[in-house]
């Protein structure tokens, strides 16, 4: 068997079209276009390329965006007040804090003193809560782009057996809760692994969608996956030869499973095209206008 290849990049152009007919729909309405302000603390490379590589994705979209930045010398205080008041700032409609933070630093925090409303991460608890309880007004970016990947990929959703490998706040235990929640791209049968989690194995090949989020170079082996498994990648590693590869084994995996999503070309493309659609969603929220 030889997996079908599910081309993120073509599946975010498709979202990004969407997006930019909107915003120009928006800004024919109401005179202003979304903003959208990205926080940098430091002065990590890989942040810094992620930060670029979304304003240029939101000046494509027809979103207008603004970046502050930080030295990593500055204080806790110093990055809460600039968040603080960018949550004042009528003018911008969602806030993005580019993570991991510097050490010494307390993300939870700075995500913390984003206001709700501007928070299009999704990851202020408020949100969080929100998809909990089954009415989500952000759904955060990545888990986001692996559901709309899937559904605009023509995978069905509800009724399946999905299994989540990584249980952290920015990806495993939201989209966990995403899928198994009521909604036409959802109700599924979930269980969530981590690192303590028993007869890991056993319990991947159970599994008709399994998404790899553990942060593992190529740790997904084709021993862990059920014939005909729907895949997803989520993980990005740099390893010492300076190849780029996801969390699954793509060689192994692509002989076993019946579709699965390469690093890069997959998840990742999804996340900044969610992103500009979470700022929209926000923009609309906050003057009114959602539809």
């Amino acid at each position: 068997m030889t997996a079908r290849i599910l081309d993120g990049k073509a599946v975010a152009d498709e979202v990004r079209s969407e997006v930019a007919q909107r915003v120009r729909e928006f800004v024919a309405r109401l005179g202003v276009r979304p903003h959208l302000a990205a926080v940098l603390v430091g002065d990590d490379p890989a942040s810094r390329v992620y930060v670029k590589n979304k304003r240029a994705a939101c000046e494509k979209a027809g979103v207008d965006s603004s970046l502050h930045c930080l030295p990593a010398s500055a204080g806790q205080q110093e990055a809460l007040s600039l968040v603080a008041a960018l949550s004042r700032d009528p003018a911008v409609h969602g806030i993005l804090v580019q993570l991991p933070l510097p050490d010494g630093f307390d993300e939870r925090s700075v995500i913390l003193a984003i206001d709700p409303q501007k928070d299009v991460d999704g990851l202020h608890p408020f949100n969080v809560g929100l998809i909990a309880e089954g009415s989500p007004r952000f759904l955060p970016c990545t888990p986001f782009g692996v559901q709309q990947l899937l559904a605009r990929s023509g995978v069905e959703i509800p009724g399946r057996r999905v299994v989540v490998l990584g249980r952290s706040n920015l990806v495993g235990t939201p989209l966990a809760l995403m899928l198994s929640r009521k909604g036409p791209h959802a109700d599924a049968t979930v269980t969530l692994c981590h690192s303590r989690t028993r007869d890991l194995g056993e319990i991947c090949r159970q599994a008709e969608i399994l998404v790899a989020a553990v942060g593992r170079p190529e740790f997904l082996r084709a021993e862990m996956i059920r014939p005909g498994a729907v895949v997803v990648d989520v993980g990005i590693n740099r390893l010492p030869d300076g190849r780029i590869v996801g969390d699954v084994h793509f060689e192994s995996a692509v002989q076993v499973a019946g579709a699965v999503t390469p690093v890069p070309g997959g998840v990742g493309r999804m996340t900044v095209a969610m992103l500009l659609a979470n700022t929209l969603r926000a923009a609309e929220l906050q003057l009114g206008e959602e539809i």
